[in-house]
């Protein structure tokens, strides 16, 4: 059960961390009110981090489904443990943005706008376009894990094929948290870069069962592209790596 508790674990502290960071520059009268982009790029980024390092010796902290289903694919992950995993992940994410929420209760109640409390918890598109919102979403994911990929490659030499530790492991925990800045800075502004399943869906049910005042929409018609744009990347990733294999 360690690696399951690990994906929950590891995945709630990127959620505290990551919406923490959210929370911090969006709600009124926090110190870093007003911070900005670069802020809330670099605080996922670190979040990612220590999350993966926290968690990486229990269950190689894949902490996201998409990475899980993007080993799956390659044949680098046992696909008995994809459903489990991912269950973990989910409820890890759930708790995270449930303590974010309690972290900062009186912001949250003084916060007058809705989307900015919403943004604590989930993605919104900056523009509605559903098909060019999926392809931004296919095409982060994409890059983050055929970069997970190639950073686990000197893992399998330790660790046999099958096996649940195969993931970034704590020694991709830098490059990994490099890569998410990279595609937040240069790609994450169209749709706030879910590129994580469970980091959205989590996070989007916790905001629709509390009683947030003044709450947003919780807008479950887009819910679905922050979850099936990943999916598609991480399918596309897992392609390209496999073709990489064959060639060499």
């Amino acid at each position: 059960m360690v690696e399951y508790f690990g994906e929950f674990l590891g995945t709630m502290i990127l959620i505290i961390l990551g919406n923490g960071v959210v929370a911090n520059v969006n709600l009124d009268k926090t110190h870093s009110f007003g911070a900005g982009w670069i802020v809330i790029t670099f605080g996922w980024s670190m979040a990612v981090y220590v999350a993966v390092i926290v968690s990486a010796d229990m269950s190689g902290a894949h902490l996201n489904p998409a990475v899980t289903l993007g080993l799956a694919f390659s044949g680098l992950f046992d696909w008995v443990k994809v459903a489990p995993f991912i269950l973990s992940q989910i409820l890890g994410a759930m708790s995270g943005a449930f303590l974010v929420y309690i972290f900062f209760k009186n912001h949250f109640k003084i916060t007058e706008t809705p989307g900015a409390k919403k943004a604590c918890f989930c993605t919104a598109p900056a523009i509605r376009d559903f098909r060019s919102n999926f392809f931004s979403e296919v095409v982060g994911t994409f890059l983050l894990i055929l970069a997970v990929l190639l950073i686990s490659l000197p893992q399998l030499e330790y660790v046999s094929l099958g096996s649940s530790k195969v993931g970034m492991g704590s020694l991709g925990a830098l490059p990994v948290a490099l890569v998410v800045f990279s595609i937040g800075l240069s790609l994450g502004g169209t749709t706030g870069y879910a590129i994580n399943p469970a980091r959205d869906f989590g996070p989007r049910i916790v905001h629709t069962l509390l009683p947030i005042k003044n709450k947003d929409a919780n807008d479950w018609q887009y819910a679905w592209i922050p979850v099936a744009g990943p999916v598609v990347g991480a399918g596309l990733a897992a392609a390209v790596y496999l073709l990489i294999n064959c060639m060499c």
